[in-house]
């Protein structure tokens, strides 16, 4: 039973689950931690941005020793730094302790298994990949909702190192037992499942590819640019929305009786987390580019809205949704458009160094997006820009990215059946 592959799927998102929380929860310790340790909120939230350089830039070797040494081990290793890096930030008493317990030793943990996960499930759903991807990162986005309000209260009951010291112990418990479970898929069952050949062969590549082969491809670099630009987008969004529902006169504004911020903050949670299974197994049935296209200016037009009605509470509100409907679905259509791009040998690793663009993003969406905003006193020209970069990359996935990769995987395939078979 524990081959099937629905179960793989299940433990990989609860893995994704077990991590989401030290991203996702962050802003629950803030205000305690800068309290306790005499620090200035900018301080503390080096801690935060150490968190996402660490678990993106160092995913290509993170993705290596998952390929290497398999899911099960890598992953039980990934859930206890995680939950050991709280568990030792409740003990931390200077920013130096933070930012290497919370910060470095947790972007390490939530690195191994976010790519882990995604590597994972690529493997055990060749006919399906975007849906997969989209059900296990949704897990990672909309995870969060189940621990938010229990965190909440142990941080008013128990304080905020009581509430770490619980969590990281149940971090570690929950996602090393999930990991035991975790196998590969064998070479018959994958025979087995495999699309159709003559689909198959329009679709993805017959070889797998190393990721020394896939960084010398213009391909993989258009996908970088393009996930960099996406990425940069919606983690603007991510990092500045406080700051500009502000500057836009949003703040003490209430719809339906409730603030507009945390309103559309809990809004948007949900529809990133829909959205990447959603295009997922959209992508699964119109082809990767159309989806991307789709989607992609999608955000465009959002964004183009929600800063022309920046003035309207509801408007507001309902726009940040769309915009995040149209943001998170990069994080399963990414992973399956490299997949088949490149093979499953070493989807994990392969991965690894396209997901180095998050971490690019974080850094053009935040402090280089304020610092534009600054400069130019208005968040318009920030806006203008993110709209551009959407709609800029729905084009390159229709024009450039589809017509390339349709020759690739022509050529690709050609060459691994003319190969010659060594008995």
């Amino acid at each position: 039973m524990i081959r099937n592959r629905w179960i793989q799927l299940l433990l990989g998102l609860v893995c994704m689950v077990t991590i989401s929380s030290p991203q996702y929860v962050w802003a629950l310790f803030t205000q305690p931690l800068t309290a306790a340790l005499g620090s200035s909120l900018a301080q503390i939230q080096v801690t935060f941005s150490l968190l996402i350089v660490v678990q993106t830039f160092l995913s290509p070797p993170q993705g290596f020793l998952v390929d290497k040494f398999g899911p099960r081990r890598l992953l039980s290793i990934g859930a206890l730094l995680t939950g050991v890096s709280w568990v030792l930030a409740a003990r931390a008493s200077s920013l130096t302790g933070l930012y290497l317990t919370y910060g470095v030793l947790g972007g390490l943990g939530t690195g191994i298994i976010y790519v882990g996960v995604v590597g994972h499930v690529v493997q055990w759903f060749p006919d399906r990949r975007g849906l997969a991807t989209g059900l296990v990162a949704a897990g990672y986005g909309v995870g969060a909702i189940l621990t938010t309000f229990p965190i909440a209260r142990a941080v008013a009951t128990v304080g905020f190192a009581g509430a770490l010291t619980y969590w990281g112990i149940v971090f570690a418990v929950v996602g090393v037992l999930a990991a035991q479970g975790l196998r590969r898929p064998d070479a018959a069952w994958l025979a087995f499942h495999a699309p159709q050949a003559p689909r198959r062969l329009e679709r993805e590549s017959l070889r797998h590819f190393t990721p020394a082969e896939m960084l010398r491809t213009p391909i993989f670099w258009l996908m970088f640019g393009m996930m960099t630009m996406m990425s940069t987008s919606g983690l603007m969004v991510i990092s500045q929305m406080g700051a500009f529902t502000k500057d836009f006169g949003m703040t003490g504004v209430t719809v339906f009786g409730l603030a507009v911020l945390p309103l559309a903050l809990s809004i948007d949670r949900v529809t990133n987390g829909l959205t990447r299974p959603f295009f997922g197994w959209v992508s699964d049935r119109m082809g990767r580019e159309n989806t991307m296209t789709i989607a992609f200016a999608l955000e465009g037009v959002a964004m183009t809205v929600w800063l022309l009605t920046r003035s309207n509470p509801v408007a507001f509100v309902l726009m940040s949704g769309v915009v995040f409907f149209g943001w998170g679905e990069i994080f399963s259509l990414f992973p399956s458009t490299l997949t088949d791009t490149y093979g499953t040998r070493h989807a994990t690793t392969n991965y690894g160094f396209l997901y180095m663009a998050q971490g690019i993003g974080s850094v053009l969406g935040g402090p280089l997006a304020a610092m534009l905003h600054q400069q130019a006193g208005s968040w318009i020209p920030v806006f203008q820009l993110m709209i551009a970069m959407d709609l800029l990359t729905a084009v390159l996935a229709q024009f450039a990215l589809k017509p390339m990769r349709r020759r690739w995987l022509a050529d690709a395939n050609q060459e691994d059946a003319e190969a010659p078979l060594v008995s």
